[in-house]
């Protein structure tokens, strides 16, 4: 091996990690932003907020880092494949398959480890949500008018950070209704409190901005808290 193909994979390899923690420092700030957001919904109707820019922006980076991180383990699997011993081609393409369904097994578990604790411990929360009643942003982020919708988890992808969810509720649009799938992202999901453990919930005073159930179906509107009668936790 010549030292500048050396010089190329730790210069490549340095970057790779560059690009991995600047990726945990901009999902530590979507973490915040999204707390933010859980705690005082209300705030983005607010003149002159601009949360849902800065998250649409952090989101932005977030996706070009991501690529960035592709582009150059790409590069780093080429530079590596290329100084592999010359051997049978059978033999060769088979060990290369081999490293690459390795690689696939054991990718999400890796990324997740390299995250901070506060990353990691938010996407196992994600995750345990399977098979939870979520409230759920079903509209695109630059509809005229949000959608929010009593939805199921069916499945959190850790690798794309994206949930897959189920409106239980029969649709009634003119492809004849029946149940409707998403694909959402994290930022479009608000677990609910847990129903036998009261001291999860917020404590909602009067003049809050929340998202209340239409009685009897699965559709979310905003509302603002008039009252709370605390022994029946209503």
């Amino acid at each position: 091996m010549s030292s500048p193909d050396i010089a190329g994979i730790l210069d490549n390899s340095k970057e790779l990690d560059r690009l991995r923690k600047e990726q945990e420092e901009v999902l530590i700030e979507i973490n915040k932003m999204h707390k933010k957001l859980q705690a005082t919904p209300g705030v983005v109707e607010k003149p002159g907020d601009n949360s849902l820019s800065k998250l649409k922006i952090l989101y932005t980076h977030a996706k070009e880092l991501s690529e960035s991180e592709v582009s150059i383990s790409n590069i780093l699997l080429s530079q590596l494949d290329a100084l592999l011993p010359a051997g049978p081609p059978g033999q060769l393409r088979r060990r290369l398959e081999g490293n690459e369904q390795k690689r696939k097994r054991m990718k999400s578990d890796s990324d997740i480890s390299r995250l901070s604790p506060n990353v990691r411990n938010q996407l196992e929360a994600c995750f345990s949500l399977k098979g939870e009643q979520v409230a759920a942003k079903v509209t695109p982020n630059d509809a005229d008018k949000d959608e929010w919708f009593v939805v199921k988890v069916m499945h959190f992808d850790k690798e794309t950070r994206e949930f897959e969810v189920l409106d239980e509720e029969p649709g009634d649009d003119e492809e004849g209704g029946g149940q409707r799938k998403y694909k959402l992202p994290m930022s479009n999901i608000l677990p609910f409190p847990k129903r036998n453990d009261p001291s999860s919930a917020p404590d909602y005073p009067p003049g809050t901005h929340v998202l209340a159930v239409y009685p009897g179906t699965t559709a979310l509107y905003k509302a603002t808290v008039a009252n709370r009668k605390r022994k029946t936790d209503e």
